[in-house]
């Protein structure tokens, strides 16, 4: 009885036979799909925020799309430590402006 047949329930079968090629059955894909695709197609001018960019923004953008994953990360490590480095040198030169008193006291007013 390995390849009996799935008896079939004879309330969910339908008589009703739908031709796709009629143009009558279906005037439009879906409807309002046309009016929507209109509104987002794309337009030949680049994006504003691409078209505010300088040279050098889009160089090293470039620059990042060509890095595989883990060229990218490791990038994305050498960006982590500079930063962190520089906000270590800032922190030291702060302390030493503030030992030097170089930086503008707040004015207190009561």
């Amino acid at each position: 009885m390995a390849n009996a047949a799935p008896k079939k329930n004879p309330s969910l079968l339908s008589a009703e036979r739908l031709d796709r090629a009629s143009p009558e059955l279906w005037p439009e894909a879906i409807p309002g799909v046309s009016d929507f695709a209109a509104l987002n197609t794309p337009d030949s001018s680049p994006p504003k925020w691409l078209s505010d960019l300088e040279k050098d923004d889009t160089e090293m953008i470039q620059e990042f799309a060509s890095l595989t994953p883990s060229q990218l990360l490791e990038k994305i490590r050498s960006l982590q430590n500079l930063s962190y480095q520089l906000g270590l040198e800032e922190a030291h030169e702060m302390t030493r402006g503030k030992f030097l008193d170089i930086l503008e006291k707040p004015n207190r007013r009561a």
